[in-house]
């Protein structure tokens, strides 16, 4: 058994053990991690913060230069970095902690690398269950990085207080290409590599994306000014400060607003209806559900059938 008590205490070897309890599924790990979940309680919270971006815009880089600027300050940092899983053999590289060596090696800094196991939405299934270790662990801020940008990528919003996209400048249509779905889901828009020659594109990518924010509704969440982009450097470390200002200024206005509680129990609810829906895909592949998918699966391939109607008797069946 895994103490609560060691968690609760911040010792990182059993917050390790914990995540890896939580990922596991096997029916007895299952029994035992929601014990422990419950045994830890939810009186600490941390600010999370959920991170995309489009492949090779350095998500690790902005993490280790952000993560090491806030345990500069202080701060308990933990990091949850989705890595995407092989559809064919189901593996990951799990390479996070090599990408971010210095803050790795941070005595205020957790890194825990997940596969995201054919997950849809960019994180990993049981990503939420490791947030509320890492908060019941001490740690000030955690920090999510999804496993890279696309449309369906917006599961992350559901569990984090912050959502940041990362954009590189001078990185053709992405304008088109992100779409309004991540973008109307984002907090904060940061164009990275905004340095040496690159820093004029980021200037105009940054105000390209301004502006394209200003055509969106405003959220009922959000102050006057916000959604907003910002230009970075995660080399140089510029721009982080005033990112940071900003994160924490938003963090604070909802709170003051009456917005945190709110969206935190939203977030609450809609965890429960997933964790329904994927108890009832599990329980279809069991018998005699299994069975029954298989024949009525074989009939409409042989066109006796169309799946239309065979996924109405499947459903009939079920709710006898």
């Amino acid at each position: 058994m895994i103490s609560a008590e060691l968690i609760r205490a911040g010792d990182r070897r059993a917050l390790a053990r914990a995540i890896t309890l939580v990922e596991s599924a096997r029916a007895d790990h299952r029994a035992e991690a929601l014990a422990l979940l419950s045994s830890l309680g939810r009186d600490r919270q941390a600010l999370r913060i959920g991170l995309s971006g489009t492949p090779g815009v350095g998500k690790s880089t902005f993490i280790e230069a952000f993560g090491k600027m806030l345990t500069g300050a202080g701060k308990r940092v933990a990091v949850l970095a989705v890595d995407p899983s092989s559809a064919r053999s189901g593996g990951s590289i799990l390479g996070d902690k090599t990408r971010m060596e210095e803050l790795s090696r941070d005595p205020l800094a957790f890194i825990r690398p997940s596969p995201s196991q054919a997950q849809m939405g960019g994180v990993a299934r049981r990503t939420r269950e490791a947030v509320a270790l890492c908060e019941a662990a001490g740690f000030d801020v955690v920090l999510i990085e999804t496993v890279g940008v696309g449309q369906s990528e917006t599961m992350v919003a559901e569990m984090c207080d912050l959502f940041l996209l990362l954009l590189a400048p001078a990185g053709g249509d992405e304008l088109q290409g992100v779409k309004r779905g991540i973008m109307e889901m984002a907090d904060l828009i940061l164009v990275n590599k905004a340095d040496g020659d690159l820093k004029p594109a980021a200037t105009r990518t940054c105000g390209d994306y301004a502006g394209a924010l200003r055509l969106l509704r405003r959220r009922p969440q959000d102050p006057e000014g916000f959604p907003k982009a910002m230009m970075v450097s995660a080399v140089e470390h510029s721009g982080m400060a005033e990112a940071w200002a900003e994160m924490q200024a938003l963090a604070a206005w909802r709170r003051g607003a009456g917005h945190w509680e709110g969206r935190r129990a939203a977030q609450a609810r809609h965890w429960f209806e997933e964790e329904v829906r994927q108890a009832l895909l599990a329980a279809l592949l069991r018998e005699p559900a299994r069975g029954i998918m298989a024949r009525l699966g074989a009939q409409v391939a042989a066109g006796e059938t169309t799946p239309e109607l065979a996924a109405a008797e499947m459903l009939g069946l079920l709710g006898r």
